[in-house]
């Protein structure tokens, strides 16, 4: 059995599967030369043969193979292209989404983890396995999986999502982000940090929990005003009453608006532009940790230690230290 086992559809993104085999064959050419465990992989679909992806790309697969208890390898579901999310309903309709679907289900319950990103994260909902979970999906679809989730706790504001063997990714290219986080947890952080510094993904760990705050409202626009008003008003942020005084409408007119477009309630989302503004002025200025704290509307730094340590797995100092902030040197007379 291998460690990954890659699940393809058709019209499955070909850059999270590219992604995927790029940062596998990494770690396992890093860890010949060290002399350690190297991950094993396999390209599958639920039929075997040929698989068209996206764009005109076609990959061959193996049929997946049967389960076994305990379920030892990682299931890996890439994103499906769709358009929106009509075309990702009709999609998963077809037979071999439901087909992939119940080897999901059979995957978890058999003790195997599973782990998509974009709209798989969507059959992993329909195998019933986000049900009382945390998960994120790409910004854009994140409303979608709120509405028809009502038992999920739909994070979009994260672009990695872990809770027990169920692993949930943002927008395509949090497929790399997935796979490292997987690869640190099964074969060490020796190898992970070893393939980030090699193909230069290695900014995007920490980066990777933070959306740009306009993304999140997903057209609308009421919540559009409410995250420009937020973003202009920090530090000192009205409070969800004002807020919902200013644009017009009743609180839970409001919530039930903002849970609609992002997937979370309003208070989570003034914490969300909170943090990205943090980590914004972390990277790119020199204003000490306490002084980003107060900017952002925290009393002292412990709250923002206590947030982004949540919300990231990493603090202040960590955050800052993936950007070196250097004043630009002074050219010496007579030099070019």
């Amino acid at each position: 059995m291998k460690d990954f086992e890659l699940l393809l559809l058709d019209g499955t993104n070909p850059s999270g599967v590219s992604m995927t085999r790029d940062i596998l064959a990494a770690a396992a050419l890093l860890a010949a030369r060290n002399g350690e465990a190297a991950p094993s992989w396999g390209l599958h679909s639920v039929a075997g043969g040929r698989v068209e992806l996206q764009g005109g790309i076609a990959a061959a697969t193996t049929r997946l193979p049967a389960r076994r208890k305990p379920a030892r390898s990682v299931l890996l579901v890439p994103g499906i292209w769709v358009a929106d999310a009509r075309e990702l309903r009709t999609r998963l309709d077809a037979d071999d989404c439901r087909q992939a679907v119940r080897h999901i289900a059979a995957h978890v319950a058999g003790g195997g983890q599973v782990a998509a990103s974009c709209s798989a994260v969507f059959l992993l909902q329909a195998a019933g396995v986000l049900a009382g979970r945390h998960a994120t999906t790409t910004w854009w679809l994140a409303p979608e999986l709120a509405r028809i989730a009502a038992d999920v706790r739909v994070e979009a504001n994260r672009i990695l999502c872990i809770d027990g063997p169920v692993l949930t990714a943002g927008a395509a290219f949090a497929q790399s982000d997935l796979v490292l986080h997987l690869l640190r947890a099964r074969f060490g952080a020796r190898i992970a940090d070893g393939v980030s510094r090699v193909l230069l993904l290695h900014e995007r760990g920490q980066q990777a929990q933070f959306v740009v705050p306009a993304m999140l409202a997903s057209g609308d626009a009421l919540v559009a005003r409410l995250t420009r008003r937020v973003e202009t008003a920090l530090p000192d942020v009205p409070s969800v009453a004002e807020l919902a005084g200013e644009l017009c409408v009743s609180e839970r007119t409001l919530g039930r608006r903002v849970r609609h477009a992002t997937g979370m309630g309003t208070i989570a989302l003034i914490r969300s532009i909170r943090l990205h503004r943090a980590r914004s002025l972390l990277q790119n200025s020199r204003l000490s940790i306490e002084r980003v704290a107060a900017a952002v509307g925290y009393q002292d730094a412990t709250a923002l230690r206590r947030l982004m340590r949540k919300a990231a797995g990493t603090t202040p100092a960590g955050m800052r230290a993936t950007v070196a902030v250097a004043a630009p040197r002074r050219r010496e007379r007579g030099r070019a």
